[in-house]
């Protein structure tokens, strides 16, 4: 690839990655992003001589403390759980949701799962736990997200047989006898299952003979069986038997406890022999000092970590820091434990010791009151941020990347009249012929970066820009590439650069096509990661889709839902919840190449892609390239939306491509005409919502096939298989009158 790059001083130099989304790292995350909005409230590196990275498999993190609320029906999931990709924006720090399978400290590379490997010149680890021995058959507890998911499956399931006259499962064995275990079962319990704790030894595991004494009188209260000197072959639906870190961290060749695996560190908290790598939370463990796995250690071992990384920022890469902090955790920690058994009236524990107090209404209280105040130090972060990007405040509201970073339709239109440049443009140009008597198809799109991530943006950068092809019934066989790369040392900009390439080729592969090549560009005053592509294809003359004409008879088909464009906006304002946009994502990233085959069967001849324009936008360009006299009938409550977009519109949020859309609603008086099922009316808030819908600028949008009548039935089924479930058949093309 060719290549233009700066004459000045590039920064920043070197990358730190926290690896996990553990307390630690997100109360480190906290103070920058605290730092950041004290600052200018526009995004905050903790120094300006390195990019930093968070790598976690989920978006969230859930506070261990109230996950036994959460268990037993107190709190409701986004209570619990701390939006890291939301924290990472306000800190100005790079957010990538992927799982960590490996580690490779002398190539200083971490290991994830189905994408490139993420080079580090600092690593911090703070990756959580993992149940030790769950045994055959048994679910683990940790990780929690797992768990969760199937605690909450088994007791709809174990409900729906109740509720059919079956008393079938309800008894839950949990193999376990300590602190989790205990809460757990008794959590469980006021949910209507049967929990039965299957103990190895005698006793619970309480930490003193007084602390077992009450679990165990907790546990006769809710009618909660305890049988001792159980086998280990013994079978059990649910493993609370101690945790220990992931088994990457030791065959990766860190020192690490013996038995736990977790990471032997100096005081510090760089790990021995290590000192580019940190370990902190339920992984780490300080060899001098050690202590329990504890969510009391993760949370004030946060203020040593940040304050190290920060000096180890300001040092230049090819020195060693000096005048780090050292922590030593307090010698013991207080533990609050939930009973949950009678949600009505929770209750708690205190353990101090060998001291063990309660069970007490009050000490519930008291603990939920140190549980909220931990998360409202997040949530009120969010508050702030939220209330500078609130709909319609002057200057409030960030201009949208990806499509929504498009010109306007009108702007467009004039712009191309003025250049002489008349006709109806087509998305995907015939280019030439191959000796075949294929079409040669040619596309060029791309936008500022959509997400901080280079891989996961070259990626859906990649699927927008196939998608001109698909619309076309083409197939891929080629791209090119514009990669655009913020200023920055060369070492980053090399790993910016390689994870963009992965990323488009990770589309491109598995369909068959190649990278040719392209050009590099590095943005200057402040811009920021970009990308653009050119793709190429071919396709059979008769083969080949337009945008037009439609016919009459034929319905619209819509392959997934809308919403996008709003999604995004409302997530640079705080307000979308993150499992919002994780739906959002994981449809963005579905490839719709393998919808062209069976939509042509199907008799598909007229098809469009939905993107910048929206909806009504390119509906407009298909009546365009139709007889006059016909019309859409579109169904107004037919068309799909993702989850929390419609939610999201009716509460005033928009793309800020989307005024300028607002202009294809003149389409409504005309050629476009609003039906449903008879009887059936909207408020006008939900309508002024669907109308938003109709005009919201999507990246990685749907495409709008249209189809015989008699084919829509069978689409429907046939996309449902390949699962684009939520596709629908919105209207139908008629002749005027």
């Amino acid at each position: 690839m060719h290549s233009q790059r700066s004459v000045h001083s590039p920064r920043p130099e070197g990358h730190l990655v926290l690896a996990g989304g553990g307390h630690t790292h997100a109360l480190v995350l906290l103070r920058w992003a605290m730092a950041a909005q004290r600052r200018s409230g526009s995004g905050f590196v903790a120094l300006d001589s390195a990019a930093i990275t968070l790598v976690s498999r989920t978006s969230t993190a859930l506070y261990s403390g109230m996950v036994p609320g959460l268990l037993a029906g107190l709190y409701d999931r986004d209570t619990c759980a701390i939006d890291l990709r939301r924290l990472c924006q306000l800190a100005g720090v790079v957010f990538i949701a992927a799982e960590i399978t490996g580690l490779d400290p002398a190539g200083q590379t971490l290991v994830l799962a189905g994408r490139p490997p993420l080079h580090w010149d600092w690593l911090s680890l703070d990756v959580g736990s993992v149940t030790a021995t769950p045994g055959p058959g048994a679910m683990a507890v940790k990780p929690l997200e797992p768990f969760l998911a199937w605690a909450e499956a088994s007791l709809a399931e174990a409900n729906h047989s109740q509720n059919q006259g079956l008393d079938q499962g309800l008894d839950l064995p949990i193999r376990g006898g300590g602190a989790a275990a205990v809460e757990v079962a008794l959590a469980l319990r006021g949910r209507g299952w049967r929990p039965a704790l299957l103990l190895r030894g005698q006793e619970l595991h309480l930490g003193s003979p007084a602390a077992n004494r009450l679990g165990k009188r907790l546990l006769a209260e809710a009618g909660i069986a305890v049988r001792r000197q159980v086998e280990a072959a013994e079978p059990a639906s649910l493993a609370c038997t101690g945790s220990g870190a992931p088994l990457w961290l030791a065959a990766a060749g860190l020192p690490t406890e013996p038995g736990s695996g977790r990471v032997l560190t100096e005081p510090s908290l760089q790990v021995l022999g290590q000192p580019r790598l940190f370990a902190s939370g339920d992984c780490g463990l300080i060899a001098a000092d050690p202590r329990p796995a504890s969510g009391v250690w993760a949370v004030r071992a946060a203020p040593t970590l940040a304050a190290n990384l920060e000096c180890c920022l300001s040092t230049p890469l090819a020195a060693e820091p000096s005048g780090l902090r050292r922590w030593r955790p307090q010698g013991r920690a207080l533990q609050l434990l939930a009973d949950g058994s009678r949600p009505a009236q929770p209750r708690a524990i205190a353990l101090w010791g060998a001291l063990a107090i309660g069970p007490s209404r009050l000490l519930w209280r008291w603990k939920n009151r140190i549980d909220q105040g931990f998360m409202d130090r997040f949530t009120a972060l969010g508050a702030m941020a939220r209330s500078d990007n609130a709909p319609g405040k002057d200057g409030g509201a960030m201009a949208c990347r990806g499509c929504a970073a498009k010109l306007p339709a009108p702007t467009l239109a004039a712009g191309l009249r003025q250049a002489g440049l008349q006709g109806q443009a087509e998305d995907a140009a015939v280019i030439g012929r191959q000796g075949s008597g294929a079409l040669l198809l040619q596309s060029v799109d791309g936008f500022p970066a959509l997400v901080g991530d280079p891989w996961l943006n070259a990626r859906l950068t990649t699927l927008h820009a196939c998608s001109d092809l698909w619309a076309c019934g083409a197939r891929v066989t080629t791209a090119q590439a514009l990669v655009t790369l913020p200023q920055a040392a060369p070492r980053l900009q090399q790993e910016w650069l390689a994870q963009t390439l992965a990323g488009i080729v990770s589309v491109l592969e598995p369909l068959g096509a190649d990278l040719l090549g392209g050009h590099t560009l590095e943005g200057r005053d402040g811009a920021g990661l970009a990308l653009g592509l050119s793709v190429n294809g071919e396709v059979g003359p008769e083969q080949h889709w337009a945008k037009g004409p439609l016919q009459p008879g034929q319905v619209l088909l819509l392959t997934r839902p809308l919403g996008s464009g709003v999604l995004f906006a409302a997530a640079m304002a705080g307000a979308a919840p993150a499992a919002w946009i994780d739906q959002a994502l994981a449809q963005m990233q579905q490839s719709q190449a393998e919808l062209v085959a069976p939509l042509r069967e199907l008799g598909c001849r007229t098809c469009t892609d939905i993107t910048g324009f929206g909806l009504l936008g390119h509906l407009g360009e298909m009546l365009a390239a139709s007889p006059p006299e016909l019309e859409v009938h579109l169904d107004a409550g037919a068309v799909p939306a993702l989850p929390g977009a419609l939610e999201l519109l009716e509460r005033g949020y928009a793309s800020s491509l989307a005024p300028a859309n607002a202009a294809a609603l003149n389409l409504l008086q005309g050629p476009v005409r609003l039906c449903g099922p008879a009887g059936v009316a909207a408020s006008a808030a939900v309508e002024a919502a669907r109308q938003a819908l109709w005009i919201d600028p999507q990246t990685c949008g749907p495409l709008l096939a249209a189809l015989p009548a008699g084919a829509a039935q069978a689409a429907l089924e046939g996309l449902k298989q390949r699962g684009f479930g939520a596709a629908r058949v919105i209207g139908q093309v008629r002749s005027r009158g």
